[in-house]
């Protein structure tokens, strides 16, 4: 019984030993808690949203989602800065498009997520 006992306790400190070696350090960590606090805002899916079907203007976006450009660029602005949107300049315009395709797999696990 005791050579049993034995076993699961370094079964368990092994487990343990391979889960704190596969951790992400602390600042990766708050990195990943920061970006996902960038997706509980609708607002902010809506545009990430709007973004998955074409690359648009604040004009744009402000129309399709019938918000004022005010409200689209502020929150266009923290999604810059978070790496999830990026643009071009079209003369006067700025032209703005997902950062990168991690940004659409987000989205789709996402909706697959809440879909099940």
């Amino acid at each position: 019984m005791k050579n049993n006992e034995t076993a699961v306790k370094r079964t368990e400190k092994n487990a343990r030993k391979a889960i704190l070696q596969n951790f992400p350090d602390e600042d990766m960590l708050f990195d990943l808690a920061e970006l996902f606090k960038i997706f509980g805002d609708s607002t902010r899916i809506k545009i990430l949203f709007a973004l998955l079907e074409s690359d648009m203007s604040v004009n744009d976006i402000a129309s399709e989602l019938q918000m004022t450009q005010s409200a689209i660029s502020h929150q266009l602005r923290i999604l810059k800065t978070n790496g999830l949107v990026k643009y071009t300049r079209d003369g006067k315009s700025l032209i703005y498009s997902l950062a990168d395709s991690h940004v659409t797999t987000i989205l789709s696990q996402g909706i697959e997520h809440i879909g099940e």
